[in-house]
């Protein structure tokens, strides 16, 4: 087990909307670095290293839509704390990260908090085309990949076909200068990060918030990206004790 926390939850994620429950975000909000920065990237780093095919997939359709991901996240860094040169991603804890040493999906992981999904439209769904996943929270990639929307969200609690739909028409409607964003909340008896589950083991039971001694909340943010189309789905998760 390993046990990263936060001092504390921010502000905006500490109540939660009904699904979906996306809001409007400013175009230079959907990345950030928090108080657990260094631990969480040693330990995104780590999982890239030792458990690569179970935090990293991509598809060849997502390749272009990668690229452009890439650059836009570069740009939004500096303002970050990070340093930015031809060759190399200097992170505020002071790793750099090669640029041309690996993919831009895998440099992405050694460098941001943000755990990314990547959706395509095909036909009247948007399909999982590449996703970048060092902390599931009881879900697994290989299972999801290149599945639709739809079939993606099917084992979650809640997730009716109204839902569904609502959804799909959201991700439609997402345009390239309105990013959305929403949060949710669980407690949790284990705070470790890495918690994958397959879609055929036992539900782990959701402990009430008041009373788990972990709080896990994710930061959801979802932007389309011009050029390819693509929309990106980024995932800012939290763990903060509450006794």
């Amino acid at each position: 087990m390993v046990e990263i926390l936060h001092k504390a939850l921010p502000d905006d994620l500490r109540a939660t909307n009904p699904l979906p429950g996306m809001r409007p975000l400013a175009d230079d909000q959907w990345l950030r670095v928090d108080d657990a920065y260094p631990a969480q990237m040693s330990y995104r780093r780590k999982l890239l290293r030792r458990r690569r095919d179970e935090v990293l997939w991509q598809s060849d359709v997502a390749l272009e839509a990668i690229a452009e991901l890439s650059d836009r996240v570069c740009e939004k860094l500096p303002s970050l704390g990070f340093n930015i040169t031809s060759g190399a991603i200097v992170c505020p804890d002071g790793e750099a990260i090669e640029r041309d040493a690996d993919g831009p999906l895998a440099v992405l992981a050694q460098s941001i908090q943000e755990d990314i999904c990547i959706l395509q439209k095909d036909g009247d769904e948007h399909l999982l085309s590449a996703a970048l996943l060092c902390f599931p929270a009881s879900w697994t990639l290989a299972e999801k990949a290149g599945r639709p929307l739809s079939v993606i969200h099917a084992p979650v609690q809640g997730y009716t076909v109204d839902i569904a739909k609502r959804v799909q028409r959201m991700f439609n409607a997402v345009r390239p200068e309105q990013p959305l964003w929403r949060n949710n909340m669980l407690g949790y008896t284990d705070p470790d990060l890495f918690q994958p589950r397959a879609e055929n083991d036992p539900e782990r039971q959701a402990d009430p918030v008041d009373v788990a001694p972990f709080v896990r909340a994710e930061r959801q943010c979802i932007l389309r990206l011009p050029k390819s189309d693509a929309l990106v789905f980024t995932i800012h998760s939290y763990v903060v004790r509450t006794k």
